[in-house]
Formats: C-alpha cells, sequence, structure tokens
C-alpha cells in the first residue's frame, strides 16, 4: 500500500512545479500572472463606488456621484476586457505547457534505468494517480492565476472594510477557519484515496476487461460476465468507502468553519448601522463589500482546497518522480565494450525484488563464455527472467556482483550497455504502428532503413506475415485506426521476433521465452535456427556475441553449446546436453518427463 509520508514536502515541490512552467513558456506565464491580477482590481473596487454613489446622492455632490459612475463603468468595463485578454493568455499558456509537461513525465519515467517503478505496487499506486494529474496540471497553473486574483480582491475588500472600522478586519480572521478548513480536507481526502488507489486499479481492470474487445470471446464463451460485474463493484466499494467517510468528516468540519464566519459578518453588518458615527454609504460598503468578501472567500477557499487537493498532491507526485529519477542516476563511468573476449560472470548473485525479501535468485556463480549460445532452463518460477532482467540492467544485484570481461556491469553506462543489447521477450509490447516502424523500433537510427527491416524479419523467419499484410511493412497494424488491419497473436510474436532481431551486432542477445505460445517442436526448431544463425553470423564472431535462449521446455534447447539449469533461486546444474543428460541430475528427470508428455 502507497503512503504519502516520504512525498516531497509541499510548498518547495510547487515550487519547482512554478519553475517548470516558467522554463516551458516564460513570456506566457508572467504575462497570464499579471492579467488575473489586473482582472482582479477593478471587481474588487466594486463596493468603493457603491459607498461614493450613496453617500453623493444622499449629500447632493455632483462630482462625488459623477465620479462613482465613472468609477463604475470603467471597472465593469476594464472587468470584462481583462478577464476576456487573462482567459485567452492562460488558455494559450495551457495548451502549450501541458505538452511540456506530459513530456517531461513520459522523459522520467523512460529514463530511469530501472523497471522498478513499474513492477512494484506501492509505485504503481502512486504512478497511477500522477498519470491521472497530469492530464490536468496544466490547469493548475490557471487555478494559481486565479487564486492570486482572488486573494487580491480579499485584500482590497478587508481594505476597504477597514476604512469604515478597524474592528472589521475581525471578519477575516473568523474566515480563517475556512481557509484552514478547506487547505486541510482535501489532503486528507487524497490520503484515503490513494490507501485504496489498489482496489481502484482492480476495479478499472475488471471495467476494461468486462467492456473492451480484447477479452470479449472468453467473457462471453466462459460466462463471467456477471462475476466480473460483481467483483468491480466490490472493489470499487472498497475504494470509496473509506474514501466517503473522510469526506463526511471533512464536509462536517468545512459547514462548521462557514457557520462561524456567516454569523461573525450578520454581526458586522449589525455593529456599523448601529453605530452613530457611520455615514449610509459606509453601510452599504460594509454590505457590498462584506457580501463580496463572503464570495471572495468562498471562491479563495475553494481555490485553495483544488491547489491543495490536486496542484499541490500532484506537484508532490510529480516532485517524487524527479527526486525517484535523479536518486537511479547510476554511478556509471565505464562505457560498454565493442567486444567480449571473456565473456559475462556471475559472482555469487543474489536478488530479491524491492519491497520484499524472498530471494528470487540466491548464490548464483555462473560464467557465460564470449561467442557461446546459452540456453537457460527451469520450471515456471525458477527465476529465469529475472536473470534477464538482471543481464538487461534492469535491475541491481542484492548480493554479488555481476562482470563483463571483468569489468562490474554496475560500472557500465545502462544507456550504453542496452545500445548493445538486442533481444525479444514473452510479454513483448504490440506496436500499433506502420509495421515497418513497429519491427525498425528495435533500432531507432535505422527506423526507416527498410533493406535492415526486411533482414530482421528475415532473422526472426517473419516473412510471412509480412507477405500476408495487405500493404506489406506500409501496412498500419491494429484495427482501431484509419485503415488498420488485426494481426494474430502468433503473427505479433513474430513482428516482436524481428524488432529484436533489428540489431546487426549486439553482443547479448536475449531471447526470453519469445515463442511460449508455440508448441515443443516447434520451439525447438526456431531456437535451433536461431542458434546456428548465431554461430554462423559474421558479426557473432568477430565481437564474441553472448546469445541467451530462456525456455521452461528442456527438450527445445539441445543444440545450445552451454545450458544452465535453474530451481528454487538457485543455478543447479551447468553443462551441455548430452553432459547433463549423462549426469543423471535434475535436467535429466525433467527432460525425459517433459519428453514422455510430448510423445
Amino acid at each position: 500500500m502507497s503512503s504519502t509520508d516520504d512525498l516531497p514536502p509541499a510548498i518547495p515541490a510547487m515550487w519547482r512545479m512554478v519553475k517548470r512552467g516558467y522554463e516551458a513558456e516564460p513570456r506566457l506565464l508572467v504575462v497570464a500572472f499579471g492579467l488575473s491580477l489586473l482582472a482582479a482590481l477593478p471587481d474588487a473596487l466594486l463596493a468603493l463606488w457603491l459607498m461614493l454613489l450613496a453617500d453623493g446622492v444622499l449629500e447632493a455632490n455632483r462630482t462625488m456621484v459623477h465620479v462613482a459612475a465613472l468609477g463604475l463603468g470603467v471597472s465593469a468595463t476594464a472587468t470584462w476586457f481583462l478577464r476576456v485578454m487573462s482567459d485567452r493568455t492562460q488558455r494559450r499558456f495551457r495548451d502549450r505547457v501541458t505538452i511540456a509537461l506530459e513530456s517531461h513525465v513520459a522523459r522520467l519515467q523512460a529514463s530511469v534505468s530501472s523497471i522498478e517503478h513499474h513492477e512494484r505496487p506501492d509505485h504503481l499506486d502512486r504512478l497511477a494517480v500522477l498519470r491521472d494529474q497530469v492530464f490536468v496540471l496544466d490547469h493548475l497553473y490557471m487555478s494559481l492565476f486565479t487564486t492570486a486574483g482572488w486573494i487580491l480582491r480579499l485584500s482590497v475588500t478587508i481594505g476597504l472594510l477597514v476604512s469604515v472600522h478597524p474592528a472589521l478586519a475581525l471578519l477575516g480572521l473568523f474566515a480563517a477557519p475556512t481557509v484552514l478548513s478547506s487547505t486541510w480536507r482535501p489532503g486528507v481526502e487524497r490520503a484515503a484515496e490513494e490507501r485504496g488507489a489498489q482496489a481502484e486499479r482492480l476495479a478499472r481492470h475488471l471495467f476494461q476487461t468486462a467492456t473492451t474487445a480484447a477479452p470479449g470471446k472468453e467473457v462471453r464463451v466462459t460466462g463471467i460476465g456477471e462475476r466480473l460485474v460483481a467483483d468491480r463493484r466490490a472493489a470499487w466499494e472498497r475504494w470509496y468507502a473509506p474514501v466517503a467517510a473522510a469526506r463526511w468528516g471533512s464536509a462536517v468540519s468545512h459547514t462548521v468553519a462557514w457557520t462561524v464566519f456567516g454569523l461573525a459578518y450578520v454581526g458586522a453588518i449589525v455593529f456599523v448601522s448601529s453605530g452613530h458615527d457611520a455615514s449610509p454609504g459606509a453601510v452599504l460598503l460594509v454590505l457590498a463589500a462584506g457580501a463580496r468578501l463572503s464570495a471572495y472567500i468562498a471562491a479563495t477557499v475553494g481555490e485553495v482546497g483544488f491547489l491543495r487537493g490536486i496542484w499541490l498532491d500532484g506537484s508532490k507526485r510529480l516532485a517524487w518522480l524527479e527526486d525517484y529519477a535523479a536518486g537511479l542516476v547510476v554511478d556509471a563511468d565505464q562505457p560498454a565494450p565493442d567486444r567480449l573476449t571473456e565473456g559475462i560472470q556471475l559472482e555469487g548473485v543474489s536478488f530479491a525484488y524491492p519491497g520484499t525479501d524472498r530471494l528470487v535468485l540466491e548464490d548464483v556463480d555462473l560464467h557465460l563464455p564470449a561467442g557461446a549460445v546459452v540456453a537457460v532452463v527451469g520450471e515456471n518460477g525458477a527465476g529465469k527472467t529475472t536473470l534477464v532482467k538482471l543481464l538487461c540492467q534492469y535491475y541491481r544485484p542484492t548480493r554479488g556482483r555481476i562482470t563483463v570481461d571483468g569489468v562490474d556491469l554496475c560500472s557500465i553506462r545502462p544507456d550504453e550497455w542496452r545500445a548493445r543489447l538486442a533481444g525479444a521477450f514473452q510479454d513483448f509490447f504490440r506496436f500499433e504502428l506502420v509495421a515497418r516502424h513497429t519491427i525498425g523500433v528495435g533500432d531507432i537510427p535505422r527506423l526507416n532503413d527498410e533493406p535492415a527491416v526486411v533482414t530482421a524479419v528475415g532473422r526472426a523467419g517473419a516473412g510471412d506475415v509480412v507477405e500476408r499484410l495487405t500493404a506489406g511493412l506500409a501496412t498500419q497494424l491494429g484495427p482501431t485506426w484509419p485503415g488498420g488491419v488485426e494481426v494474430s497473436f502468433g503473427q505479433w510474436q513474430k513482428l516482436a521476433l524481428a524488432r529484436g532481431f533489428m540489431r546487426d551486432a549486439p553482443l547479448l542477445l536475449v531471447l526470453d521465452e519469445p515463442t511460449a505460445a508455440l508448441d515443443a517442436e516447434t520451439e525447438h526448431a526456431l531456437f535451433e535456427r536461431y542458434a546456428d544463425a548465431a554461430r554462423r553470423d559474421p558479426g557473432a564472431g568477430t565481437n564474441g556475441r553472448i546469445t541467451v535462449l530462456v525456455s521452461h521446455r528442456f527438450s527445445t534447447v539441445r543444440m545450445a553449446d552451454l545450458i544452465v539449469v535453474l530451481d528454487g533461486a538457485r543455478v543447479v546444474e551447468v553443462g551441455t546436453h548430452d553432459e547433463l543428460l549423462a549426469g543423471g541430475g535434475r535436467y535429466a528427470e525433467l527432460y525425459r518427463i517433459q519428453a514422455a508428455a510430448y510423445r
């Protein structure tokens, strides 16, 4: 369960957001802020013109009446004109800063060398709230401008009241509880929302499962529609119950605060009207200014509450993400090697995912020789994918170290190391782009290099997929796009394999169960072709490429130079297929069991 306790302080986070907006659009921010203040001033002076008008009429002072009438006219015109100018300037600022903020958040998440924030539930909850808020952060600058305008109106109004009698300044004091309630209640409600964020994410997931096309066939065949609806409702209730309780509690305190101010306002009117030296204009000023004071306080409180509940909260999460990304900048100053001569060595490597104590890998000692085709096998949950994540530098070992030709992997710059990697994964992503780009993103510098894409298609054996596409590599993938076509899971899988083969000379080629959906014999044939291609590829011979094939099927990796058997988070056997069969150990036992199952 995520907590807001370790988020950065609100005011520094807000200041960082202001600086972020200024860096994106300095001129528009200054102009928008200035116009917000200018638009507030004529409106706040309305009570003054009403007082002068009343006193001028009663005293038959035509000059005072003319001044008051002119003031009312100028204030009304200026308020309208400045408000229109302010709204349009703020809208332009909002549109431009939206792109900057969304790009900033996306860049921060993409730049983090680890994938921990994508896999830890507490980080996922926090990021889920931030993703919801980032689309309204642009409005929050407008809220800041508006708040400044309301505060100016409030200050001018209190000044006018004090000009009638100093004691009327107490109205501002009696308004303090409404401000305190407004700044406190959104934080309480937001904390309750975040405590239940996991249940809300579950409710959204169940709703999408029940209403989107991808799971539609299985939902209908299995008849689980009613169950999804019921479970979604239950998850929503688990989220909403504490949120509703928090909202009721804060609403009670807010009501009490406004009751206090209302009584004080009534008392102020009685106090002024009963005074012997108060002019009718002064009483009218208190009536007008007092009424506006309540409106200004309500507006200020509302904006402050919005700032406190969303803007400050969102800015704190954005500041947390910035700090998180900065904190994970690894102290790595070594370049990635151009070739491998010795290989990759794991020395006493243990790993537990952040936030857990269970070791997924424990005391792993392993040597992956340069130029070798290495198969990593084991039953589900043995730690195969985790090993791949460590090799790709998605995480650092909890204990021990990984060296590349004797150099600690943690000291190699992650971006340079990953530029020398290639591969395909079981949980591949479906890039709904033009087919050429769906494959080409595997090597961004050659995104539009069609010969390179065609070569990758050939390496992956995906030529049959491209041939069936209506416009070949120019086909838009995904039926939700104009001219887009539906692609089967198996076809997506081959396109993902082709994407993994875009780079010509990677130092490490990882195939992490990318064909797990295929039958064992087909997977074996594909792996055998990949291994043979890796051995025959001239680039592999010159740069010492290591090819890692990951599978839970023992019978599909017989061709590997080295087979690593993982069991219970440990490496239990290492050797060739013949050596491991002759040894009669875990590999031989599981190999025979699986082979018998496929007969």
